[in-house]
């Protein structure tokens, strides 16, 4: 009788334990999947959807007909790797060590992406650039903790010559291997033989990042000065006529000028041929429906806007606000829009939200999917940004605070770049043509949003102006800066 209890009991309890298996494992396949698509250097203007009439981006338009378009997502600080560092982080660069280019996210600060989807069941895969190792970079990811989490991950690293022959990549091996065709459809190809090759028992988290649109160096120009190179294949090349061309308002054409229009233009229809690739395998795959699907940017392209040097850097829209596109079906209506302030710090936090998968780790950012969701404006008031430099001479280190009204950002560093001294009325001057900071009838909102741009600072350590003593000379066009105590960058005194 005591061994028939026995029995009895220890039935029922491999019952109840082979259930409890059952369970977790139809929860961890109810999971949905994940793929982020990254371009790089391509602004929020640049794509059809956010109302550029000739750019030609059919898959990313219908994309954005099957989901939901950010209309104010913004890189917090724009630069390739501190874009890189808080996406897979949700942490503010002076946190998470990816404050400026080369410098590597530190792996043990805080619970990654990857990381955090590792323990949720996921397999985990990167594909393309990835610009966060540091040092030298041509050079494969080791392997360990220095991957953030990715257990599959195939990577030029970061380097510029995208042509057949010329690009290529770091196979799981560690050699180098290269591609036979334009990059983007070599690295696009491999994501879509991943997800040929996925496991089915469980989901997948799958980053694609593309390196084009972002120039790859300097050439001579016409007019015998140097600007940024942007050229692709023939096929792209070929839908526009750089005759016609039209440039960002305020803008004064050139031959140099339409040049880089063109060349830009065209690498953005070579990754949007790229992306309906991916789309299609998804289609293909029945995995649409149980897939957030999200499209962005590391930041934008200026394009010699503003007078600008740089293609990124500063405040300003064309090189801060991104193209952010997000799908999942069974959360996101068709065709929608919203206007809610969105940084990349939010970025971790929101899709971890929109997948329904809770987290004990603080992030600098917000979890804004439901605001998102019913379009809530006023769950963000404003968006930090910055911008953090290295070296002897710091001409493009600025601080700076985005509402739903105004851009305000005021320079620092040695020589600061006077342009990053901005204020600009976000309705009334939509291409920022109109530059407020020195206009007096406008100083209370300077010294409103200043205060703001404290706040935050405070919130991170940020010490930019803890030294800073502003002589402020009512109604002068300038700020006299006393350089015995001028704006330090935090890295001044913390190498």
């Amino acid at each position: 009788m005591k061994s028939t209890i026995f029995l009895s009991l220890c039935f029922f309890s491999l019952c109840g334990c082979l259930s409890s298996k059952k369970e977790e494992k139809q929860k961890v396949l109810n999971k949905p999947n994940l793929l982020i698509v990254l371009s790089d250097q391509h602004s929020y203007d640049m794509v059809g959807a956010y109302g550029n009439t000739q750019v030609i981006t059919p898959n990313l338009d219908k994309f954005a007909q099957e989901g939901m378009l950010l209309k104010n997502s913004f890189s917090n600080q724009p630069v390739c790797t501190p874009f890189r560092g808080m996406l897979m982080s949700g942490m503010h660069p002076l946190k998470n060590g990816a404050f400026s280019n080369d410098c590597p996210l530190l792996p043990n600060n805080s619970i990654l992406l990857a990381q955090k989807l590792k323990n949720e069941g996921y397999q985990t895969a990167y594909i393309g650039k990835w610009h966060l190792l540091g040092g030298e970079r041509d050079r494969p990811i080791p392997q360990g903790d220095m991957r953030y989490g990715f257990d599959k991950l195939l990577t030029d690293n970061c380097h510029l010559d995208f042509r057949p022959h010329k690009s290529f990549f770091w196979n799981e091996n560690g050699e180098k291997e290269f591609f036979d065709e334009w990059e983007v459809f070599g690295q696009t190809k491999q994501a879509i033989s991943y997800l040929d090759t996925i496991d089915k028992t469980k989901p997948f988290a799958l980053i694609v990042s593309w390196h084009p649109p972002h120039d790859w160096g300097k050439i001579e120009g016409e007019d015998g000065k140097m600007h940024y190179r942007y050229e692709t294949l023939d096929e792209f090349t070929s839908l526009y006529n750089p005759d016609s061309i039209k440039v960002r308002p305020g803008i004064n054409p050139s031959p140099d000028l339409m040049k880089m229009y063109h060349g830009h233009m065209s690498m953005i229809s070579g990754i949007d041929k790229a992306f309906g690739m991916l789309m299609t395998k998804l289609k293909e795959k029945d995995l649409v429906d149980n897939t957030v699907t999200v499209f962005t940017a590391d930041h934008g392209d200026m394009l010699e806007s503003h007078g600008a040097i740089l293609p990124k850097q500063y405040p300003y829209d064309y090189s801060n606000r991104t193209p952010f596109i997000i799908k999942y079906p069974k959360k996101i209506k068709h065709n929608t829009q919203s206007d809610v302030l969105f940084g990349v710090l939010d970025f971790l936090p929101t899709v971890l939200g929109f997948m329904d998968i809770s987290s004990k780790q603080k992030y600098d950012g917000k979890d804004l999917s439901d605001a998102l969701l019913t379009n809530n404006t006023d769950a963000v008031a404003y968006i930090p940004i910055f911008n953090f430099e290295r070296g002897t001479v710091k001409k493009h280190s600025w601080r700076g605070v985005i509402t739903k009204e105004f851009t305000y950002a005021i320079a620092g560093g040695e020589n600061p770049l006077e342009m990053n001294n901005v204020l600009f009325d976000r309705k009334n001057d939509p291409y920022q043509l109109n530059n407020l900071f020195y206009n007096p009838e406008y100083k209370n909102k300077r010294e409103e949003l200043e205060k703001l741009a404290y706040d935050s600072m405070n919130t991170f350590n940020d010490k930019f102006y803890v030294e800073a003593d502003f002589k402020r000379v009512e109604p002068k066009e300038t700020w006299e800066y006393n350089y015995s105590k001028r704006p330090i960058d935090f890295f001044d005194n913390n190498n």
